[in-house]
């Protein structure tokens, strides 16, 4: 892993949780966003441990403590927490397709046992991340905030199963943890995080602009926001610092997050297509026509057994074809959150990591 330079503005706030601990379990620590979790504790000389089913060099590297052990294993939870003041739960099952069990077991029963380990282990503090997919049922989402409830009808297993797992998050605040202190949470629900470093929205793109493949969904352009990797580790950051000095601005609560600049999908497909001299998405699908093949290509799938993702789904296309843009107040004046990186800075860091 590159040498990590902290903005000045994330110093305090570090300094600020290392005051109150001196270990952290972040669960999927090998991933995009625990990864760079685990580098920001690290740079302050915090213990940190990992709870994947993976081993990761690079956190070798950064002197996290490592165990492999899927979430399912109460045990191996049980023996990460041992020690820690603090959880950062970020390991998820994501994606929009694979068998509805598998999002279930990892997204559901697996942060009921987060929450149990925290019981067991006296930890009183707990930073989820969640998804705006909670709140997402098909349809424009257009500047909402935490008032609006969760999605009656999804349109995959994984916003199903992140609706109850943050459900079940934010019902655990108060609950008694070991002696007489009570667990403190917040559910974070970053939209689309991108940067250097992303193995996932990214190279997805790419891999289709080179291939002439990228479409975009629908004739009118829709609003998205998005949320770069530092952006969204701050906002972790500040939720943590926020339950260890002053819960009660934020205790039980959820919190979208962005850029907070929303840009149409169209912009936003093609300046990452630019970041790699590719050029921009121009070719589009009708909106129904694309729900419709995702729908038939999904029954295909299933009827005939394939495990690989169907080149397009109903989530994907209806994902690709409303406004998915947040109202930020809450996060702003609950965790005084401010982007520390804007979308320019951030396509310029990316420019130049896919130029290495």
């Amino acid at each position: 892993m590159a040498q990590l330079t902290l903005d000045p503005r994330e110093l305090p706030v570090l300094d600020a949780i290392a005051d109150k601990v001196s270990r952290v379990l972040v669960t999927g620590g090998g991933g995009f966003l625990g990864q760079a979790i685990c580098a920001r504790l690290r740079a302050v000389n915090i213990e940190v441990v990992s709870i994947s089913r993976s081993r990761y060099p690079a956190l070798d590297d950064l002197g996290v403590t490592q165990i492999q052990a899927s979430l399912m294993d109460m045990n191996g939870l049980l023996s990460a927490c041992e020690g820690c003041q603090l959880v950062f739960h970020v390991a998820a099952k994501a994606g929009v397709w694979g068998p509805a069990q598998s999002y279930f077991d990892t997204n559901v029963d697996g942060t009921a046992n987060v929450i149990a380990a925290c019981q067991r282990q006296g930890i009183a503090s707990l930073v989820y991340t969640s998804t705006p997919s909670v709140t997402f049922d098909g349809r424009d989402e257009e500047g909402i905030d935490e008032s609006t409830p969760y999605a009656s009808r999804f349109l995959n297993a994984y916003g199903r199963s992140k609706s109850l797992a943050e459900n079940m998050v934010l019902a655990a605040q108060g609950v008694q943890v070991a002696g007489d202190k009570r667990l403190n949470v917040v559910a974070l629900r970053p939209h689309l995080i991108w940067g250097p470093g992303d193995p996932h929205l990214v190279p997805r793109v790419l891999e289709r602009g080179r291939q002439g493949r990228l479409r975009l969904v629908g004739t009118t352009d829709k609003l998205v926001d998005t949320t770069y990797i530092d952006n969204a580790v701050w906002a972790h950051l500040l939720a943590a610092r926020t339950l260890l000095t002053s819960p009660e601005r934020a205790a039980g609560k959820a919190y979208f997050l962005s850029n907070d600049e929303p840009v149409t999908m169209a912009q936003m497909l093609s300046r990452i297509l630019a970041c790699d001299k590719l050029p921009p998405v121009e070719k589009r699908v009708n909106r129904h026509l694309a729900f419709a093949l995702g729908a038939v290509l999904e029954c295909g799938y299933r009827l005939l057994g394939i495990k690989a993702e169907p080149p397009m789904t109903r989530f994907v296309a209806r994902q690709l074809s409303c406004s998915h843009f947040y109202d930020l107040s809450a996060v702003k004046r609950d965790l005084e959150y401010v982007p520390l990186v804007n979308m320019n800075e951030g396509m310029i860091q990316l420019k130049n990591w896919l130029e290495k």
